[in-house]
């Protein structure tokens, strides 16, 4: 019988792992960790879970000491290591960084998250990140309870700009995807009129400036009295639109709705009247900040009775408060998938809201320093946020779009396509050009050469038809008055010249003439045209036309019905079959090579069954061209089972010719 194996002991083997991990630190090596695990007998989970108990117990042990940072990230450092060894499970360095940031004070805690930074990419490995992340969410959520966003706005900024680099932009744990509002930053003020001062306020002041002998200030320390005259009313009005940017549904109730547009039209107004000087208000500050002074952020408002007069008149704080406006409007005007359906403005208020943005970007470029800059800025800020808006309303879609392969996709090579695979395929031997429009224009004349010589390509009118009608007004009998004739017109006269210069030898003839204008220099050259060509009533056919009209008529003639059918159909042998056809139009469609489209197409424009039919042919002859002939037609006739109605298209050929 083979001995049977030692079993696990859980507490031998945690006091193993302890001793192991003393020594571990103290060689700053996780190899005798590593030893220890493989020596250890019991099952891998069994061995990982202990390892797992000891880091906490020394991690414990050292907090109780009072141990240093040092120590305490040695030992996660450790434990880091040990996962990627596969000695402990992935989650030990998160439970361990958890219990120091719960056990420590705020000052070392902040040492303690530098180094949570530092590691970052390490949390995103994916080794680390599926087990760790949420446990991250909540050590950092715990921070922030405890911190306070007034005296600590540093700290709470990197925890937020940490959670921004750790999780992807599509994790909806890090979004606001209902658009909830934080209703907890309540901004207090004074709500009793009868506890202000601002009514006393320059009483004492005027009483404590009766004490002030002449020449005791400098110009540099002269008191600056305000130029807005603020009383209670205008001060509970200001802060009262707080509670609206706090909580901005409250616009979509009426009488809330009033109260706000109210009061905005009166702070906007004040805005508007007292602006502020470019000159002295920004010298001081241009001033501290060469000298290296820092801008200083505060997290609420102040909002004592005694700075109300200073704030009005900073120009940062304008900005605040104008700023503010704007993302409400947006918030308002914009569509957001979890807002209520009764959420929805007025025509009067988005007339309102659209004018009253426009009065606030004028503000905002108004507002010094760099007002225009600012303003463009935050413009240019608030259209992008429209793109994220849209993006939670799509259910914020992956901006990773994954391959479904990690190798390459092979490219098929293409076979270059020869010309007879090309040319002449089709019905009739049809071009294909692969774009069915593009066929049908290339096969109205396959032929190019003789489709560049065809006489619908001459655009250039005749001497005769062009200058008709200015030969007829030149001639005195007509009475025509001169600013109504055709040579006054500058186009008409621009290419009255182009014509001359290509088909008339007068144009380079040298004169002694001399014209003042183009329409007097067009009036004479009309009048030797007019010499020259004879009128329309003059023309004469000469022998030569007669003769040639006569051969024409005798080919006519002598053609035979199968050359007649390969000619394309006129105009008047479609008129008189859509007569023919009708209400059988759709049965012959599919067979023209129609598509269902275009023929739910001609079913939408006419219910007449006879101009249905007219408008079939006529879409069967653009697409065809010359190839639209009688013969072509009946083919088509007799394969869709309408053989009467090609018989009667023979025998009105026949009979035509």
């Amino acid at each position: 019988m083979s001995p049977t194996p030692p079993l696990f002991s859980l507490p031998e083997a945690r006091t193993r792992f302890t001793k192991s991990t003393r020594e571990a630190l103290n060689n700053k090596n996780i190899k005798p960790l590593l030893n220890t695990f493989s020596q250890l007998p019991g099952s891998e989970n069994e061995k990982k879970c202990t390892l797992d108990q000891a880091f906490r117990g020394v991690l414990e042990e050292e907090i109780i000491n009072h141990s240093s940072c040092e120590n305490v990230l040695a030992i996660i450092s450790l434990a880091i290591g040990g996962v990627t060894e596969g000695i402990c499970t992935a989650s030990t360095p998160f439970v361990l960084l958890g219990d120091v940031l719960d056990c420590l004070p705020l000052d070392q805690c902040d040492t303690i998250f530098t180094f949570v930074e530092k590691n970052v990419a390490t949390w995103k490995s994916n080794t680390f990140y599926s087990a760790g992340k949420n446990y991250l969410l909540r050590m950092c959520n715990d921070l922030l309870r405890r911190l306070s966003k007034s005296q600590n706005t540093v700290f709470c900024g990197r925890i937020q700009l940490f959670l921004a680099r750790l999780f992807p932009l599509s994790e909806k744990s890090g979004l606001n995807l209902q658009s909830q509002f934080n209703l907890e930053n309540v901004t207090v003020f004074n709500t009793n009129e009868q506890e202000s001062t601002l009514g006393q306020k320059h009483t004492e002041d005027r009483e404590e400036g009766m004490d002030v002998e002449e020449g005791e200030m400098g110009d540099d320390e002269a008191p600056t009295t305000c130029s807005i005259p603020i009383d209670y009313n205008l001060y509970r009005k200001f802060w009262s639109l707080q509670d609206y940017f706090r909580n901005p549904v409250q616009c979509y109730e009426k009488i809330s709705w009033k109260t706000f547009l109210k009061y905005s039209e009166e702070v906007l107004a004040v805005f508007k009247s007292y602006k502020l000087d470019d000159t002295q208000a920004s010298r001081k500050k241009m001033e501290e900040l060469k000298a290296g002074g820092e801008h200083v952020y505060f997290a609420k408002f102040l909002t004592s009775e005694k700075l109300m007069d200073l704030q009005l008149s900073d120009s940062n704080f304008r900005r605040h408060i104008l700023l503010q406006y704007l993302i409400l409007f947006q918030y308002l005007k914009g569509q957001v998938k979890f807002k209520s359906s009764n959420y929805v403005l007025t025509d009067e208020q988005s007339l309102w809201i659209e004018d009253t943005t426009k009065s606030v970007y004028q503000l905002l470029s108004e507002n010094p320093p760099d007002g225009e800059r600012f303003s463009k800025m935050v413009e240019h800020i608030l259209n992008t946020e429209e793109n994220w808006n849209s993006w939670k309303n799509e259910g914020c879609p992956s901006f990773v779009k994954e391959r479904t392969s990690d190798t390459k996709p092979t490219r098929v090579a293409r076979k270059r396509t020869a010309p007879e695979d090309f040319l002449g395929k089709g019905p009739n031997k049809k071009i294909l050009m692969g774009n069915e429009e593009l066929t049908r224009l290339w096969n109205l004349c396959p032929d190019n050469m003789e489709a560049c010589k065809s006489e619908t390509r001459e655009y250039m009118p005749t001497l005769e038809e062009f200058f008709e009608e200015a030969i007829e007004q030149a001639d005195p009998e007509n009475m025509v008055e001169n600013e109504y004739k055709a040579v006054n017109n500058s186009n008409y006269g621009w290419r009255a010249l182009r014509l001359l210069a290509r088909r008339s030898p007068h144009f380079f003839q040298p004169t002694n003439q001399q014209f003042k204008s183009l329409p007097e220099y067009l009036e004479n050259m009309v009048i030797k045209l007019a010499k020259e060509l004879p009128p329309p009533s003059e023309e004469i056919k000469t022998g030569e036309d007669e003769d040639e009209e006569d051969n024409d008529a005798l080919l006519k003639e002598n053609e035979s019905p199968d050359v007649r059918r390969d000619k394309p159909v006129t105009g008047e042998q479609i008129e008189v079959f859509a007569n023919k056809l009708g209400e059988q139009w759709k049965i012959l469609a599919p067979y023209l090579e129609m598509k269902d489209s275009e023929i739910r197409q001609i079913e939408c424009d006419s219910e007449d069954m006879k101009m249905r039919a007219k408008q079939l042919l006529v879409a069967w002859q653009d697409q065809e061209g010359v190839h639209a002939t009688p013969e072509n037609l009946m083919n088509a006739l007799n394969k869709s089972g309408l053989s009467d109605l090609a018989e009667s298209l023979t025998n009105d050929n026949e009979t035509n010719s």
